[in-house]
């Protein structure tokens, strides 16, 4: 079982839309182990709520979703790349910390700086075509 890590951007579009991250989010839960970081639940939440003003359908499952995951705690770790966003580098060194094999992410800050990094960041469509060629 694979450990993964959701960004918030990505957890965020499985809870309003269907779609994409929504069969994304699906299959990581039924065949991996899915890690979401503190600033990662605390972002889905803060956006949920006050951003979009979401559903109390999309709330509660994403209540229901991070009640289920593994949450990581704020690790000690720096992030081994200094990225533009703070939070970033927050997301990226609490998911080194926790073992996570590989990040999900549609921010394009984490994307560009997959090459460098100690751990696998992958787009959400390049995630789901790796995991149902079978190649993760």
């Amino acid at each position: 079982m694979t450990r993964i890590c959701l960004d918030s951007n990505v957890l965020v579009a499985a809870f309003v839309a269907r779609g994409l991250c929504a069969d994304l989010l699906k299959l990581v839960l039924s065949e991996h182990e899915l890690l979401v970081p503190e600033i990662v639940a605390d972002e889905v939440r803060r956006v949920l709520t006050l951003k979009l003003k979401a559903s109390q359908v999309a709330f509660s499952a994403a209540a229901a979703v991070l009640e289920r995951c593994e949450i990581v705690t704020r690790s000690n770790t720096v992030s081994p790349i200094s990225l533009r966003d703070p939070d970033d580098e927050r997301v990226l060194a609490d998911a080194i910390s926790a073992g996570t094999e590989i990040l999900v992410t549609g921010d394009q800050d984490l994307l560009v700086v997959a090459e460098a990094s100690p751990i696998r960041i992958l787009s959400p469509r390049a995630f789901l075509t790796l995991a149902r060629a079978g190649t993760l």
